[in-house]
């Protein structure tokens, strides 16, 4: 990265024929895949190694920029072609891209990561765009949140995201031992404080996950608006992209129209997902509640062929459902 007395980066002219979607990275192996991924920044935008565990990849499209927090994990996990997330969105709705991946989980807690939104900041490269998008899901969550404050009057899209992992606030939180040492003080430290200066933020979480539930609250502010997601568990973000959530949630977001009738609506969507039914029967049946594990396989298998819930339903009825109490 330049040093703040050098040149602010320079964008290169809008291109109206990009289109990333053809592009497939899913044969690269991890050193190729960084090269690949670093030449089509290099041709688009810009492309910045940031230590050795991080990278920024910049996409020169429309007025709006979507900054994405991921991993390489994710990104194979969750994209078929091995590509950010923000390049779907590109390709939807023309709005540029800053990519900014980790090699795994490191809460993009570098000096270089740091060092890096300075420079944008200095050099007022968020200012260039009408609207600006932060996003991420779990340490990228956290990052997303954190890194936002560069960009005040974002939006901010979080999906169970850390607050914190400094054993002082969140000492109950033992899901990330590895973590204790790193140091979530200094400079875009505290994720909650660092959204004071956003348009709006969303944390998306479901609070029966308790570690998830208990992040989600101190991220309480005036301008954080909390949705709470039920059954849908610990791996939020592969849920919502397998019901193809993610991209009219940002949208919303993007247009200032993400509240919690608008949520309600998207949700709708989950009356189809297996897993998010399955679980929701699990704790029908958990508490014993067997007239209403009845109901859900009843209306269930009315609607969509689920051979699991028809199975259920019939040893529901064989047995006999009673109203519980």
């Amino acid at each position: 990265m330049k040093d703040s007395a050098e040149q602010p980066l320079d964008r290169p002219a809008f291109d109206d024929e990009l289109d990333l979607t053809d592009v497939d990275l899913s044969a690269f192996t991890r050193a190729d895949w960084i090269a690949e991924i670093s030449k089509l920044g290099e041709e688009h935008g810009f492309a910045e190694p940031l230590g050795k565990r991080h990278h920024a990849i910049f996409v020169e499209d429309g007025d709006t920029l979507l900054v994405t927090f991921e991993s390489m994990p994710g990104i194979s996990a969750y994209s078929q072609t091995a590509t950010p997330l923000g390049w779907e969105m590109q390709a939807i709705e023309g709005w540029s891209n800053l990519s900014v991946i980790c090699t795994a989980d490191t809460w993009f807690r570098d000096e270089e990561v740091t060092r890096f939104f300075d420079q944008l900041l200095d050099d007022g490269f968020f200012d260039e765009f009408d609207k600006v998008i932060f996003y991420g899901a779990g340490p990228c969550g956290y990052a997303a949140a954190a890194y936002s404050v560069a960009a005040p009057g974002a939006r901010v899209v979080l999906l169970q995201p850390q607050a914190t992992l400094d054993p002082r606030v969140a000492e109950w939180d033992d899901r990330f031992p590895e973590m204790r040492r790193v140091d979530f003080t200094s400079r875009f430290g505290y994720a909650p404080d660092m959204l004071d200066a956003a348009q709006a933020g969303y944390v998306l979480y479901d609070p029966q996950q308790r570690m998830d539930a208990m992040h989600a609250a101190l991220f309480e502010r005036r301008n954080v608006t909390r949705f709470r997601l039920p059954y849908m568990g610990d791996a939020l973000q592969g849920d919502l992209l397998e019901l193809d959530l993610i991209h009219p949630i940002l949208s919303a977001a993007a247009e200032d129209r993400l509240d919690t009738a608008e949520m309600a609506r998207l949700l709708r969507k989950r009356r189809g997902h297996i897993p998010y039914l399955r679980r929701l029967l699990s704790r029908l049946d958990a508490e014993n509640r067997p007239l209403l594990a009845e109901w859900l396989c009843a209306n269930v298998t009315e609607r969509i062929n689920a051979p699991r819930f028809r199975r259920r339903l019939e040893a529901l009825r064989a047995e006999g459902a009673t109203p519980e109490g």
